[in-house]
């Protein structure tokens, strides 16, 4: 991103600002009809792709450049006309009135200036992948099979990418992107400039960082928090690995451990209630299930998610014999209970989102409590000038996840109005032989494609705009087909060959790219088991009893454990490789247990696993008793 000075700067301050404060409004008095409010939504981000993001990465001078500033200029004309013809637009009959001269050279210049933003601001890979589709559409005519589709013309490519607002550029995945997740991106500003994110380190090392593998572990609670609220992998990593790594290095671990534990911990963040990322909000579009029930459904899973890197990074300290924090390296216990008025914001969001209260109303009421307790602090005071910076920032953050969420609009165009998806449905479903396991399989391949190349929300739209109804015509039900995908479309985060928050936290941690990934890889390993779980046993979605949803976390606890000790080499002592395999057997048996509801909530399978965690859990107090008894003094005779 270029660093820009002088009258530029100040510029493309109030371009953000302005953005910030018409979300903040909006979110206030009330949203404005779909067009308008996409249309001023991309009006201000897209030229900010221009202005701030070099054509090329090796020319990131201040120096915007006279092409750039044109391409700015051009790109504010598309969603103008939008916004300013948005009536004769909503009156119109789709796909049978004709698309004017005007609209067709709009629309083409939209088409084109988005895919170089998305090129320059997201990831080159994805503005490939969209306009390879766009070759496909001209293909289809000459294609066999499910991959057939009609000839389409220009004006109907324009229609359904520049004119609908079921899909395209100003379709619905644009209108979350424009509405819920810009409100919730503010918020997570308003947290970041109040030091949010430094109260979650210092909490997390209170309450881990004495332990062996501390510094590991605060890097797992402090980045799982405050990842949930950035919405970004990448950037939670250089938010919490600036100080989480290089206090993993100092205290013995290898560099690529470091990085890795930071990257795996910062991209579980994104499937962490109560924000998730974009894409809680996106899953709800698409689906219609409210909000307040898909974070619900996620939250079990996401915390078993973390206990499975904190025991891996446990296991791995034991077996390396590294110690926790020091005392005197920590923020005194009386600090941090000072500043724990910090999770007012949080706890305030999530007990309205709980009472049924809309994103809306739960995130502005945040926003507030943010803004009143800032005071409190004059480091964190809520100055004119602080909160320019905020309003700046959340704009900023914004740029990347509009054009994401327009990019991915016009996939979903092309797929839908082809027939692209149900076509690939029928493959997945011949392939599998109509078995469920298989499917699964060829669908989480799919969605660690797509993620490894993309942001995880766009990755997740197009996988699921491909595979779900090959879920869904198997009996699946919507809930878990759709937390399927995005799980694997967030881990593809941490799937080598490409994953970008690794590559982050490799930079910081001086270790090798790769290296870092398949080593963050393996840390987030036990979460590639809980998607399969929870499609064949909703009671992991908090959809069942309590004794259901009790017996199927503890069972799962009990796999997560045995699996990370086989992936540490260490369950409680060094383990040689017949004793390795042994563990991993058991945790795949263990798992498989977690699939099947009717076998799992049987009395003496409840009981069993009870005694099963009670003793994996108390032998670490069974062996240090019997340490103190074997050197214990024998009594005189």
């Amino acid at each position: 991103m270029r660093i820009l000075e002088g009258w530029r700067n100040k510029a493309i301050g109030v371009w953000l600002v302005t953005i910030s404060l018409f979300q903040l409004y909006t979110a206030s008095v009330g949203i404005y009809q779909p067009r308008i409010q996409r249309g001023i939504h991309l009006l201000f981000l897209l030229p900010c792709a221009f202005v701030l993001f070099p054509a090329f990465k090796k020319k990131r001078h201040e120096n915007v450049g006279v092409v750039n500033w044109i391409l700015a200029l051009l790109s504010i004309f598309p969603p103008l006309y939008i916004v300013y013809f948005h009536e004769r637009l909503t009156e119109r009959l789709e796909f049978v009135d004709d698309v004017l001269t005007i609209e067709l050279v709009l629309g083409a210049l939209m088409i084109v200036l988005l895919l170089e933003a998305v090129r320059r601001a997201v990831v080159p890979a994805m503005a490939y992948l969209i306009a390879g589709f766009f070759v496909y559409l001209y293909a289809a005519p000459y294609l066999s099979g499910v991959f057939y589709a009609k000839p389409v013309v220009f004006a109907e490519i324009i229609e359904m990418q520049y004119l609908i607002t079921d899909a395209g550029i100003f379709g619905s995945i644009t209108g979350v992107s424009a509405t819920f997740v810009a409100l919730f991106v503010i918020f997570g500003a308003f947290m970041e400039v109040t030091k949010t994110g430094q109260f979650f380190t210092d909490l997390a090392c209170r309450i881990a960082g004495k332990s062996n593998g501390g510094p590991a572990k605060i890097a797992v609670i402090s980045s799982g928090l405050f990842g949930s609220i950035s919405g970004v992998a990448a950037a939670n990593v250089y938010s919490t690995g600036v100080f989480t790594i290089p206090l993993m290095k100092q205290l013995g671990y290898k560099r690529r451990f470091a990085g890795a534990v930071e990257a795996a911990a910062s991209t579980g963040g994104m499937l962490m209630p109560p924000v998730m990322g974009a894409g809680a909000f996106v899953m709800a579009e698409i689906t219609g299930i409210s909000y307040v029930n898909i974070v619900i459904a996620a939250m079990l899973g996401s915390l078993l998610l973390y206990v499975s890197m904190v025991v891996r990074v446990h296991f791995t300290a034991q077996r390396e014999e590294l110690s926790g924090v020091k005392e005197e390296d920590m923020v005194p216990i009386k600090q941090v209970l000072k500043d724990s008025y910090l999770l007012v914001p949080m706890i305030i969001l999530v007990v309205l989102l709980l009472k049924g209260y809309s994103p809306f109303f739960a995130a502005n009421a945040a926003i507030g409590i943010t803004f009143l307790i800032s005071f409190i602090k004059k480091e964190t005071r809520m100055t004119p000038a602080r909160i320019w910076e905020t309003l700046r920032l959340a704009g900023n953050n914004m740029i990347m996840i509009a054009l994401a969420c327009a990019g991915a609009g016009m996939v979903v165009a092309i797929v839908t109005h082809t027939g692209l998806a149900l076509g690939i449905a029928t493959v997945i479903t011949n392939w599998s032989g109509g078995q469920i396991l298989p499917a699964l399989l060829l669908i989480m391949v799919t969605s660690l494609v797509m993620g490894m190349g993309l942001p995880c929300t766009p990755a997740y739209i197009i996988a699921i705009t491909i595979g779900g109804p090959a879920l869904l015509a198997m009996g699946t039900d919507m809930l878990p087909a759709h937390l399927f995908v995005y799980y694997f479309a967030v881990l593809a985060g941490v799937t080598p060959p490409v994953c970008v928050p690794a590559f982050c936290a490799a930079s910081i941690a001086k270790s090798k790219p790769l290296q870092t990934g398949f080593e963050a890889f393996k840390l987030a390993l036990a979460g590639f088991l809980i998607p399969y779980v929870f499609v064949f046993n909703q009671a992991l979605l908090m959809r069942g009893t309590p004794f259901e949803i009790i017996t199927v976390t503890l069972w799962l606890l009990v796999a997560i454990i045995l699996f990370a000790g086989a992936l540490s080499r260490y369950f409680f002592r060094p383990l040689n490789l017949g004793f390795q395999v042994i563990l991993f057997v058991l945790a795949g048996l263990t798992t498989f247990l977690c699939t099947q509801p009717d076998l799992l909530n049987s009395p003496m399978v409840r009981i069993l696993g009870i005694l099963i965690l009670a003793g994996i859990l108390l032998r670490p107090l069974w062996s240090r008793f019997g340490a103190a008894k074997a050197i214990s003094p024998e009594p005189n005779a």
